[in-house]
C-alpha cells in the first residue's frame, strides 16, 4: 500500500499540464487513503479549480482524518485554500468544524462558501455531540439558518439555507418541538415572499417532508461509529460556542453582522496582494 499511494502522491507532484494534475488529483482522492491527506491540502491552493473539486471530494471521502489538517489549514492567509477548506468541512460534518460553518455561512463574502457552509450546518453529526453541549450548537445552527434564509440576499444561499433547514428540522422533531414549528413557520413565510421561484419550489418540497414526518417522526439513518473527538476537543467545541454568543449580544446591539462582509472582503484582498 505505501508504494501506491507514493505512485498517486508522486503523480500529483509531477503533472506537468492542467489536465495531468485533475486526474492525478482524482486518481488520489479516489484511494481514500489517510495518507493523502497533505498532498489533497496542498492541491487547494493550487491555481486549478477542478483540481481542487477533486480535492475536496476525496478529504470528504476520507472524513474526520483529514479535519486537523484542514483546521490548520484555516490560519494561513490564502483564501482561495481557505474556501475550499470550508467545503469540505461542510461535507465531513464534524463537530470541530462547527464554528467555522457558522461564521462562514453568515458573513462570507463569497456566496459559494456561503452555500457549502449553509449546507453543511444542517448536516452536522448531531449524534457525536454530548448532551450538555448539543442543545446550544443546535441552537447556533438554527438561528444562522434562520438568518441566512431570511436575509441572504443570494438565492442560491438562500435554497441553501432551506436544505439545511430541513435536515435539522429532521434532527431535533424529538427533543426539540418548538425549534421544528418555528422552522415550518420560517418556510410558510418563504413559501409566498421568496422571489426566487426555486426557493419557493425548494420549500414547497422541505414543507411536504415535514408534514410526512409530523405522522411518525422516522428516526435518521446515522453512521453509529463513537465519536473520535477528545474531551479536549469538546472543551474547545464549548469555548467557542460560548465566546459567539457573547459576541453576537454585542454585535445585534449594535446592527446587522452582514456589515463586516465588507471588512472580510478588504482583508482577504490585502492578505492576496
Amino acid at each position: 500500500m505505501p508504494d501506491y499511494l507514493d505512485t498517486l502522491i508522486r503523480a500529483v507532484e509531477e503533472a506537468d499540464s492542467s489536465q495531468l494534475l485533475l486526474k492525478a488529483v482524482q486518481n488520489l482522492a479516489e484511494a481514500r487513503l489517510e495518507g493523502a491527506i497533505p498532498t489533497l491540502i496542498a492541491t487547494l491552493s493550487y491555481n486549478n479549480p477542478g483540481a481542487a473539486v477533486a480535492a475536496v471530494d476525496g478529504l470528504i471521502k476520507i472524513g474526520e482524518p483529514a479535519v486537523p489538517a484542514l483546521l490548520e489549514l484555516l490560519d494561513l492567509h490564502n483564501y482561495t485554500a481557505r474556501a475550499w477548506t470550508i467545503r469540505a468541512l461542510a461535507g465531513i460534518g464534524d463537530p470541530r468544524g462547527l464554528l467555522t460553518l457558522l461564521g462562514a455561512a453568515t458573513a462570507d463574502f463569497a456566496l459559494s462558501v456561503r452555500r457549502a457552509a449553509t449546507r453543511g450546518l444542517g448536516m452536522m453529526k448531531w449524534h457525536w455531540f454530548p448532551d450538555d453541549l448539543l442543545e446550544i450548537a443546535q441552537a447556533e445552527a438554527m438561528d444562522a439558518l434562520l438568518f441566512v434564509a431570511q436575509e441572504d440576499d443570494e438565492w442560491v444561499v438562500r435554497y441553501s439555507a432551506v436544505v439545511g433547514l430541513q435536515y435539522l428540522a429532521d434532527a431535533i422533531a424529538v427533543t426539540y418541538p418548538d425549534w421544528r414549528s418555528q422552522i415550518q413557520s420560517q418556510f410558510e413565510q418563504m413559501a409566498f415572499k421568496d422571489e426566487s421561484w426555486a426557493v419557493r419550489a425548494r420549500v414547497l418540497m422541505a414543507q411536504q417532508h415535514l408534514q410526512a414526518e409530523t405522522v411518525t417522526v422516522k428516526p435518521q439513518t446515522l453512521d453509529e461509529r463513537p465519536s473520535p473527538l477528545s474531551s479536549m476537543d469538546w472543551q474547545r467545541i464549548m469555548e467557542g460556542l460560548y465566546g459567539r454568543k457573547d459576541q453576537e449580544r454585542l454585535v445585534f446591539a449594535e446592527g446587522d453582522p452582514r456589515r463586516y462582509r465588507e471588512l472580510v472582503v478588504a482583508i482577504a484582498e490585502n492578505t492576496e496582494e
